[in-house]
C-alpha cells in the first residue's frame, strides 16, 4: 500500500468512526433554542429541552428594585423595540414589555421572564449557564435565588465576561461552577494566549474557561494546554458542523449553539 493511499484510508476510517459513534460534547442552548424562538424566554428554553439540549445559556441583569431578569442587552430596545435601561427599570415595569412579537406573530406577549422561572423548566439530568451580563452586585441575590430552586449546585452554571463576577461568586458559592468568558479574537486588541488566559483563572478560582469558538487560535495545542492545568474548556456560539468538528478535535467539552437540535443531527451524521 503506498503512502498516499494508507493517508486516505486511515482519513476513511476516521471519518466513519466519527458518523458511526460522534463524540461525545455537551450541546447548550444559546440563550435557548434563539434560532427558532425569541431569545431568552421562557418558548426559548422550553423549546431547547424539546429539542433534546443538555443545557441552556442565558443571560441576567439586576432590575431597579434587586430582581433577576433574563435579557441579553443593557436595554430593552431591540427586543422590545422600547428603550428601557433595565438597571433603571423596575421588574413590574419590564413585565409589560412584549419580547415576542419581534421574532414573529406567534411569540405576541412573550414577557421577560424571571431567574426563577427559567429555573423552574430544567428537567432532571440538565443544567443552565446563567451569564451574568452586570458587575458583581448581582451576586447576593443569585445566592439566595438559587438557594431556593429546585436544582442541585451541580446544575446551575455562572458565566461572565466580568472576572469580578466569576472571582465573587466563587467567594460566595464555592460549589457553584463558574466559567469565565473570554473572546479569543477581540477587536483592535491582542488576542491572550493560553498561558495568559490559565494563569487569570486561577486568579479568579475559576472552573473553566467558555471561549469564543475561534479555530486560527482555539487548536488541540492550546486546549491541551487548558486541560491539563485542570480546567473544563466550552466554546460558543458554533452554528457551522465544521467548526464545531474543529472543536472537538481541539478537545472542547462543551458547545452552546443557537440550533441545539439541528447541530446534534448533524454531529451524528
Amino acid at each position: 500500500m503506498t503512502r498516499t493511499l494508507a493517508t486516505l484510508m486511515t482519513a476513511l476510517t476516521a471519518t466513519s468512526a466519527f458518523a458511526a459513534d460522534p463524540p461525545k460534547v455537551e450541546i447548550v442552548a444559546h440563550r435557548g433554542a434563539s434560532f427558532d424562538a425569541p431569545e431568552n424566554t421562557l418558548s426559548a428554553i422550553k423549546l431547547a429541552w424539546e429539542q433534546k439540549a443538555d443545557a441552556s445559556e442565558f443571560d441576567v441583569f439586576l432590575s431597579k428594585d434587586g430582581k433577576i431578569v433574563v435579557i441579553h442587552d443593557a436595554t430593552t430596545k431591540r427586543t422590545a423595540c422600547v428603550d428601557m435601561k433595565v438597571a433603571e427599570t423596575t421588574l413590574d415595569e419590564l413585565r409589560k414589555l412584549d419580547v415576542g412579537s419581534w421574532k414573529g406573530a406567534k411569540f405576541k406577549g412573550e414577557r421577560i421572564p424571571t431567574l426563577e422561572e427559567m429555573l423552574a423548566t430544567v428537567p432532571t439530568g440538565k443544567r443552565v449557564f446563567i451569564e451574568v451580563k452586570c458587575g458583581p452586585e448581582i451576586v447576593p441575590e443569585l445566592d439566595r435565588v438559587l438557594k431556593v430552586c429546585k436544582l442541585k449546585p451541580e446544575q446551575t452554571c455562572v458565566i461572565s465576561f466580568n472576572a469580578d463576577v466569576i472571582a465573587a461568586t466563587k467567594k460566595a458559592r464555592p460549589d457553584l461552577p463558574c466559567y469565565w468568558v473570554v473572546n479569543l479574537a477581540p477587536k483592535n486588541a491582542k488576542p491572550k494566549t493560553a498561558e495568559e488566559l490559565i494563569e487569570k483563572a486561577k486568579e479568579i478560582k475559576a472552573d473553566g474557561l467558555d471561549l469564543s469558538a475561534t479555530p486560527a487560535i482555539l487548536d488541540k495545542a492550546f486546549g491541551d494546554k487548558v486541560k491539563a492545568a485542570g480546567f473544563k474548556l466550552y466554546v460558543w456560539t458554533v452554528n457551522d458542523v465544521e467548526l464545531a468538528k474543529k472543536m472537538i478535535a481541539a478537545g472542547v467539552e462543551s458547545i452552546t449553539t443557537d440550533k441545539p437540535g439541528w447541530l446534534r443531527e448533524q454531529l451524528a451524521k
